[in-house]
């Protein structure tokens, strides 16, 4: 096919930056020679930041760098720049920042106007192609009447930007209390939505962490309400259409409060999360819908997500050609009645009442988006079937309309690999297994495991971030070394091989040599060996991934233990108390910090199973829901610090301790939980 235009793009791997390549603007991926090329022209620099399965990314591409008129105005007044926000998270947060604080809001596409300093003076998300035209002609005339005020406003800005994510030194001694975690908990439990489950507000994330967190308070204080509020958001969350019903895996968010119509986009990151949050909750509940639900998302992983080498892709766009080939969100996933119909013939009745064909699962043009509202038990009474027959059939219509979806044009892929959501995925592969017990998933996370440690870890110890075509540019983040240690160190707890554990120590003391803020024992987002950006980020607050400072200070704590390491523990503890003035007035931004806050208020046990049979009863032990553990075993003696001198000839013998004392060991994993539940 050839191209009328193509512009420098076309030199790079990201999927989203490729997609802009024939644009008649004159793309530049980010490097430091833009600002040189900015200041020596003294041109205004255009930022414009999103990702390939970003749905208004792709209209404003459409109708306005598509655009002959545009892209003229563009590349006459400004240096262009082009950011896929994945690959670059790190500019993509100093911007956005700067956009929130000009708007209010932020979001994807995100447009920036910086000076030639890349010091931003305006911005915004979305434009009109007709609003863009006149936003760029106001401010290139400003540029060359009123420099000065540009200058003044940037200024400010800059102010502004570098107060945002300031996390100040907490010189009160460091108090966790369980008083202060139910206060925070109360304040956040007035926006529940106690009847469709999740926030009280549409559109709906799904923020897995704040779960997790739920989830394990809930359970560690007996608290009723905030148990039954956790499975009932669970449960309609895998009822509804945010949940591929026949493909599974989940999308990013649901437009309305019911978690039916999904924006379409499937992205790695929430389903490695979301995988490990169900599987912890089917260990605690035993229900067999979320056993489902990892199952599926796993098929749904492994199907389109996968590549070869053992790596994990990043997104499936949102939108897909329809039949008559234009590009609609959903397109892949919908159904019409019709449809239905002529597939499930004399099913489609009892089709239709499961998957609510009907004003309840209706969307838009016809087109229905599959949605359940009671759970199967209810459904087979009703229908006057068994829960057997009822098993067949949904199996059946599964793979029936699976194949009949793979005749349809498939969304659009994102196969660019990174590291941080990698590690996320491999984590929800290993929790899988350790509730499911099925072999399979174990081999992918070490296949997972093993494509990190020979691809994205170089010879001084460091991470890249991303990797395409066998090709990685770009350093790790401090969320990159962060979810790879908490990988590790679950891997490390269900296979037991050492190499796992010393590697996670290795990447964390790598970061304290250059993430590390010595000030306030916080750890910058980007590493002191990356050129410097308008403003260094500390990214503390806990979004739909948690943040890269929580991550990392719930790892020192373990690690503290794993090691017997007071500095790693001193630090994690630091770091909890300088965020802890922010978390009560809004828990859910800070909801993995305050799951580290459990270990500090309740107790916290060392299990070490030492002996010829230590696999076994590690095993066992996995997959029982102890979220206030770390696990360590060996078949004999062993150098790590919880395990030295607990061999004794021809016994398997099992140590629970809190804080280095230990009681009596058992033989028998019953037992060891039971002194965990009378403790």
């Amino acid at each position: 096919m050839t191209h009328k235009y193509t512009n420098n793009l076309i030199n790079e791997t990201s999927p989203y930056l490729l997609q802009h390549a024939h644009n008649p603007v004159n793309w530049e991926a980010w490097n430091p020679n833009i600002l040189k090329q900015a200041k020596t022209f003294n041109k205004l620099i255009i930022i414009s930041v999103g990702y390939s399965a970003c749905h208004w990314c792709h209209v404003m591409e459409h109708e306005s760098f598509e655009d002959e008129t545009v892209a003229k105005l563009m590349n006459s007044s400004f240096i262009n720049i082009k950011i896929d926000r994945e690959e670059r998270p790190d500019i993509d947060q100093v911007y956005m920042n700067a956009v929130q604080l000009m708007t209010g809001q932020g979001g994807w596409p995100m447009n920036v106007i910086a000076l030639t300093d890349g010091r931003p003076v305006w911005g915004g998300t979305y434009f009109k192609k007709k609003q863009w035209i006149s936003a760029l002609t106001q401010i290139s005339e400003l540029y060359e009447t009123q420099p000065e005020k540009l200058e003044e406003y940037a200024t400010k800005l800059e102010q502004g930007m570098k107060s945002v994510d300031v996390v100040s030194v907490n010189t009160e001694a460091p108090e966790f209390k369980t008083s202060f975690i139910n206060e925070s908990v109360e304040n956040w439990a007035k926006h529940f939505d106690n009847r469709k489950g999740g926030m009280n507000r549409a559109p709906k994330f799904m923020m897995p962490n704040n779960y997790h967190f739920l989830m394990r308070y809930a359970f560690q204080n007996k608290k009723e309400d905030i148990a039954k509020f956790v499975e009932n958001t669970l449960k309609n969350m895998a009822f509804g259409g945010i949940y591929d019903q026949i493909g599974g895996g989940f999308s990013r968010y649901s437009v309305d409060d019911k978690w039916h119509v999904p924006h379409f986009e499937k992205m790695l990151y929430d389903n490695g999360q979301l995988v490990s949050l169900y599987a912890d909750a089917y260990s605690l509940t035993k229900s067999e819908l979320y056993k489902e639900v990892v199952i599926e998302t796993l098929k749904f992983i492994d199907r389109e997500l996968t590549d070869t080498n053992g790596s994990f892709y990043s997104s499936l766009d949102a939108d897909s050609l329809t039949e008559s080939n234009k590009l609609e969100e959903g397109a892949f996933y919908v159904w019409t009645k019709d449809n239905l119909e002529y597939i499930l013939k004399e099913d489609f009745d009892l089709f239709s009442k499961y998957y609510n064909v009907n004003n309840y699962g209706f969307w838009e043009h016809k087109n229905y988006v599959l949605i359940r509202n009671e759970t199967d038990e209810n459904f087979v009474k009703k229908e006057n079937i068994s829960l057997e027959i009822l098993k067949t059939k949904k199996a059946k219509w599964q793979l029936l309309l699976l194949n009949e979806r793979d005749k349809r044009e498939r969304p659009r892929l994102d196969g660019k690999v990174l590291t941080s959501w990698n590690a996320l995925m491999l984590k929800g592969y290993i929790d899988a297994y350790r509730v499911i017990k099925d072999k399979k998933y174990l081999d992918v996370a070490i296949k997972n495991g093993q494509f990190i440690l020979n691809n994205q870890l170089k010879e001084d110890g460091s991470l890249y971030h991303n990797y395409k075509n066998g090709k990685s540019s770009i350093n790790g983040f401090l969320e990159d070394y962060a979810t790879t240690v908490d990988a590790f160190i679950t891997l490390y707890e269900v296979t037991l091989d050492q190499k796992w554990l010393n590697t996670a120590k290795a990447l964390t003391d790598y970061c304290f040599d250059t993430f590390f803020n010595d000030t306030n024992k916080m750890f910058f987002f980007t590493s002191n060996k990356d050129e410097n950006l308008v403003t260094k980020i500390i990214e503390y607050r806990d979004n739909v991934i948690p943040a890269s400072n929580s991550v990392f200070a719930k790892n020192l704590f373990k690690l503290s233990h794993y090691f017997d390491n007071e500095y790693y523990l001193s630090t994690a503890t630091t770091m909890l108390n300088n965020v802890k003035p922010e978390i009560k007035e809004y828990a859910s931004g800070y909801s993995n910090w305050l799951d580290l806050m459990l270990n500090y208020t309740e107790p916290f046990y060392e299990i070490a199973i030492v002996g010829e049979d230590y696999k076994n009863k590690t095993e066992v032990l996995n997959a029982k829901y102890i979220p206030n553990k770390i696990s360590v075993g060996s078949k004999d003696e062993s150098l790590l610090p919880l395990l030295k001198n607990r061999y004794v000839e021809n016994e398997t013998l099992i140590y629970v301790c809190i804080n280095k004392a230990c009681k009596l060991p058992v033989k028998e994993v019953k037992e060891a939980i039971d002194k965990i539940n009378n403790n």
